[in-house]
């Protein structure tokens, strides 16, 4: 298993995944934390093709490079988060924080601001930004961006004041106590994807999903700590009417 989303997301909610899938599947599971990227786009490993990862938690436009360029993955069921606005579905939003001194109070009143961003991969920290900033690019629209390398470091950038303002995956921003005030809320957006090897078997690829559909009913509460009620069964095409 290899997952692209921490340690924004924490580390010990894939560890739980990992131990349960190997409980229900009867297979031993580890865990791959790749930290650089929120996923694997052009140019980058791609670890599903080369066999050395058979599951997945990737962001976005990964699962939507993946498919288009090889078919190397497959959707497994989606988790929902706690958030009301998700509204029991499997999505989330990229929310805007700024300082509680910042005197801006729209989006516009960033032109020219300093941006943290935690990697190019991310929809929520990256590519959401870009197609808001339209029609000027990210570049002409900042001062400053600011290549932080997580939501975390994000978050802290703009609390200590070395950043303006970052746009946040929402479930890593309830998971976190913070000061920052949310300026603007992107989304929904489908939900980052669980993924299976393509050329995992069938028989393998009912049972992981299985697992996941009913990991609530043996992790309730954790799930819960991690900001999660459950695992839904998701759609490839919600993935597909994303611009980026």
């Amino acid at each position: 298993m290899i997952t692209y989303l921490s340690p924004s997301i924490p580390a010990a909610l894939y560890e739980l995944i990992a131990r349960d899938l190997a409980e229900q599947c009867g297979v031993a599971t580890d865990v791959r934390f790749e930290e650089r990227i929120s996923g694997p786009l052009a140019g980058d490993e791609d670890p599903f093709a080369s066999g050395t990862a058979d599951i997945g938690f990737i962001c976005a436009p990964s699962f939507r490079f993946l498919n288009r360029s090889a078919e190397t993955v497959a959707l497994l069921p989606l988790p929902v988060p706690v958030d009301d606005r998700a509204q029991g579905k499997p999505v989330y939003f990229a929310d805007v924080v700024v300082s509680g001194s910042s005197a801006a109070r729209t989006f516009a009143d960033l032109r020219g601001a300093r941006w943290a961003y935690n990697d190019r991969n991310s929809k929520s920290g990256w590519f959401s930004m870009a197609e808001r900033c339209a029609p000027l690019s990210p570049d002409e629209f900042f001062g400053d961006l600011i290549a932080s390398g997580s939501h975390l470091r994000s978050l802290e950038l703009v609390a200590s004041g070395a950043a303006d303002a970052a746009a946040i995956d929402s479930n890593v921003l309830r998971m976190r106590r913070h000061s920052l005030r949310v300026l603007e809320s992107w989304g929904p957006f489908p939900i980052q994807p669980a993924v299976i090897r393509a050329a995992v078997s069938e028989e393998t690829k009912r049972k992981v999903a299985a697992s996941l559909l009913t990991i609530h009913e043996r992790h309730r509460e954790s799930l819960a700590r991690f900001g999660l009620l459950r695992f839904v069964a998701g759609n490839e095409a919600d993935y597909f009417q994303l611009s980026t």
